[in-house]
């Protein structure tokens, strides 16, 4: 961060998103020789504060907090280490039926009540979907998807949408372009927050870009559409 050194990526992770984003393949030799004839490009990543200043850490793809971080604090360790992505579906499971905390999310001047929020500079989600459509990792903005519904099965009929690449438009879901928000958390109620994957902690935070921040080796065929 904040150097001229440059970042290689290598896919050694369990869904190893930002190799998925970038298109560099999921073979970790291949990546590896594959990295020499990637670029460097300056680009911003996100920051996130939390837990009243508690934590404070970058991220180089996305936020996510209310329903995806809660399934990450879930998720067993010794299932993800012998099923990979399946041990974050298992969790996800055990959560049907249940009733969503929902919170608030101060962005752009309004505010709006969210059960799962995406906060992120990348489209793959997972390494499986796209969830935020419009946004590069040059951009120097957040796509931010907004989920409302304190149901689980309401999410049943977002994974739908999602599953056609229609999440954006479908009642209940708001996509906002912003360089930062601010969420707060209902009294009675703990909220997760994860940064690329990984559990970070809980609500109250701000998450917002920090521009010009670092270089990344990026392979010459990801030319996405600006943001």
């Amino acid at each position: 961060m904040h150097t001229g050194v440059p970042l290689g990526i290598l896919p050694g992770g369990t869904a190893n998103v930002l190799a998925c984003e970038l298109k560099l393949g999921a073979r970790l030799e291949r990546v590896a020789v594959r990295l020499r004839e990637c670029r460097p490009r300056r680009i911003s990543v996100g920051h996130l504060t939390c837990e009243g200043g508690a934590v404070s850490r970058h991220f180089l793809m996305m936020a996510g907090i209310g329903l995806d971080a809660h399934i990450v604090y879930r998720v067993s360790g010794p299932l993800k280490a012998a099923t990979g992505k399946l041990a974050y579906w298992a969790a996800g499971w055990t959560l049907l039926g249940r009733r969503l905390a929902e919170f608030q999310v101060d962005i752009a001047g309004q505010h709006r009540t969210s059960s799962f929020a995406l906060v992120s500079k990348v489209r793959n989600y997972g390494g499986d979907f796209e969830i935020a459509r419009h946004v590069s990792l040059f951009d120097e903005r957040f796509e931010v998807v907004l989920f409302e519904g304190r149901s689980t099965f309401r999410y049943v009929k977002y994974f739908a949408g999602l599953m056609r690449n229609r999440v954006d438009g479908m009642p209940g879901v708001t996509v906002l372009r912003e360089q930062c928000l601010r969420l707060s958390h209902p009294e009675d109620e703990r909220i997760y927050v994860q940064v690329d994957g990984e559990l970070a902690g809980h609500l109250p935070a701000e998450v917002r870009i920090v521009p010009n921040a670092l270089t990344l080796l990026v392979p010459p065929e990801y030319r996405p559409e600006a943001g």
